[in-house]
């Protein structure tokens, strides 16, 4: 899930009953988050292991598979690329968005609050699935940004489990679950704690199912 920059600040947070036949929609994906101060699990050594910042848009466009126009495009709109090495080999890659966010698998877009980041388009070479590298990468990222932002958001489509178990190993908390209503808009069913969930459903301008 996640997709790129830009689009305005959403509405803020409202409550849909769970009363109207509306209220659960076509499923879109699940929502994390971590913040300043939760714990990051401890992981077991994995030899090889390096997690490096990427600001050369022709490095990272060759790793990422993406053009150097796009590559350029992401790093000058306030994303930053991590790529994951293994003995210097590149297995695995994504980015922090800082500043605007546009998911385009359900067709969302909007503006990041000062302290909060949203990190996307994570990809692990196929030799490389289930060996633990996807929740390292998303660490190494929450240690070396969690000094300016306090809330890390992330999300993933629709049956994609794989990636809910590196996120959760990783540290994140699932804030609850989104779905696509009639008419366009965006409801998050939310997970334990609901606070974080009300956090959650207010940074994607989404209603609270509750």
């Amino acid at each position: 899930m996640a997709d790129e920059h830009a689009g305005e600040r959403p509405a803020p947070v409202s409550v849909a009953s769970p009363r109207q036949p509306d209220a659960l929609g076509q499923p879109g994906g699940s929502w994390y988050g971590w913040w300043r101060g939760d714990p990051l699990p401890a992981l077991p050594f994995l030899d090889g292991l390096a997690v490096e910042r990427v600001d050369d848009a022709d490095t990272i466009a060759a790793i990422a598979r993406l053009s150097a126009d796009e590559a350029a495009s992401r790093l000058t709109t306030g994303n930053r690329a991590y790529v994951a090495r293994i003995h210097g080999a590149a297995v695995a890659h994504g980015w922090s968005a800082t500043r605007a966010v546009e998911i385009g698998e359900i067709s969302l877009s909007f503006t990041l609050s000062p302290g909060d980041h949203y990190l996307w388009a994570f990809a692990t070479a196929s030799d490389w699935r289930g060996r633990g590298v996807y929740p390292r990468l998303l660490q190494a990222i929450l240690r070396a940004e969690m000094d300016e932002a306090a809330r890390f958001w992330i999300g993933h489509e629709p049956g994609n489990a794989a990636s809910g178990r590196g996120i959760l190993k990783a540290g994140f908390t699932h804030t609850g679950d989104l779905f696509l209503l009639p008419g366009g808009s965006l409801a998050l069913a939310p997970a334990d704690p609901p606070e974080r969930a009300r956090e959650g459903a207010d940074v994607l301008g989404a209603a609270l199912r509750m």
